[in-house]
């Protein structure tokens, strides 16, 4: 045999062995998990489930910036859009400057898991605009709107899947009064207290807001309004106190057992909760130590500042 054809084989295999040996490490290193995870757009892109969100994204021209940075979304799938009323063609049909403001919204800049959620608190969208998240026994809510699956990792980040469209707010709480007629004698309240420039103010307040019927219903008229004095310890503000919160309660964070919650009507204290069979609020106060329910005309109305829910008595 001739021995130069023999080495040259050798080497052959010797190579075709060593070539084999690093094909079959890279392989075993994919397959244990090195490929990299996707960012949030490309889940957004490639879940069905997300194809609205992703006609919003495509729109707006937001996928790079979903592609990179340290980034939470809120994102609604394809039942939230449904429960919102939005289908494809309102999409194609909204301006895309108002998408893009819908899309910021639901984005807030750093990675935040459900496990650091607080029981209240306010976090600045990439709008700029407050969103508001809270936390309880029955799961993580923003804006009111619960959080149906948790922590979806990307590599950039998290995203959480809700349950309705964000819409951004663009007025204070003392705007939405002033906008509704239904609240024309809370507005006049209001404003004989001097507290308009409070609920104008930057915060996260919470405003149960007497309906005009409310006020028809209870001992306080227009007339008895104007005449009050504009003293902030009289009766006025102290109304008005005794229907406000400091921080943001939403109707899923009012839940079925008694939580106490502190006006800023310092005494007597009120306690807060759900009537998880009807529409209504339960109050209990020093004055009123009987629970009674406080019927909701409405719920969740958001402001730049906090929420207000509409209800039917004046507590006094």
């Amino acid at each position: 045999m001739n021995v130069k054809k023999h080495t040259s084989i050798s080497r052959l295999l010797i190579l075709t062995g060593i070539t084999a040996t690093f094909l079959f490490s890279a392989c075993k290193k994919d397959d244990a998990g090195t490929t990299t995870a996707k960012n949030i757009a490309q889940i957004v892109a490639s879940d069905t489930s997300f194809s609205l969100l992703y006609q919003a994204v495509n729109k707006a021209g937001l996928a790079s910036a979903l592609s990179g940075g340290s980034l939470t979304v809120f994102a609604p799938d394809n039942a939230a859009f449904r429960a919102s009323d939005i289908s494809s063609a309102d999409i194609d049909a909204l301006d895309t400057a108002d998408v893009i403001d819908i899309l910021k919204y639901h984005v807030v800049v750093g990675n935040v898991g459900s496990a650091i959620v607080p029981a209240s608190d306010t976090v600045k969208s990439l709008l700029g605009t407050n969103i508001f998240a809270s936390k309880n026994t029955t799961g993580v809510f923003v804006n009111g709107v619960k959080v149906k699956v948790a922590d979806v990792t990307a590599s950039n980040g998290t995203i959480h899947v809700i349950s309705s469209v964000l819409l951004p707010p663009t007025q204070t709480i003392a705007e939405i009064a002033t906008a509704n007629p239904d609240l024309s004698l809370l507005l006049a309240l209001v404003s004989r207290a001097g507290l308009a420039g409070a609920l104008n103010s930057p915060g996260k307040y919470t405003v149960f807001a007497p309906t005009n019927s409310a006020f028809a219903n209870s001992s306080i008229d227009l007339n008895t309004i104007n005449s009050l004095p504009l003293t902030p310890v009289n009766i006025p503000a102290t109304i008005v106190y005794s229907h406000t919160l400091p921080t943001n309660v939403f109707a899923s964070d009012l839940i079925a057992y008694p939580t106490p919650v502190q006006t800023l009507q310092v005494q007597p204290s009120v306690t807060l909760t759900i009537n998880p069979t009807t529409p209504s609020v339960i109050i209990t106060n020093g004055t009123n130590p009987n629970p009674s329910n406080i019927n909701l005309a409405g719920v969740n109305i958001i402001a730049t500042n906090g929420v207000v829910h509409l209800i039917e008595t004046v507590l006094r």
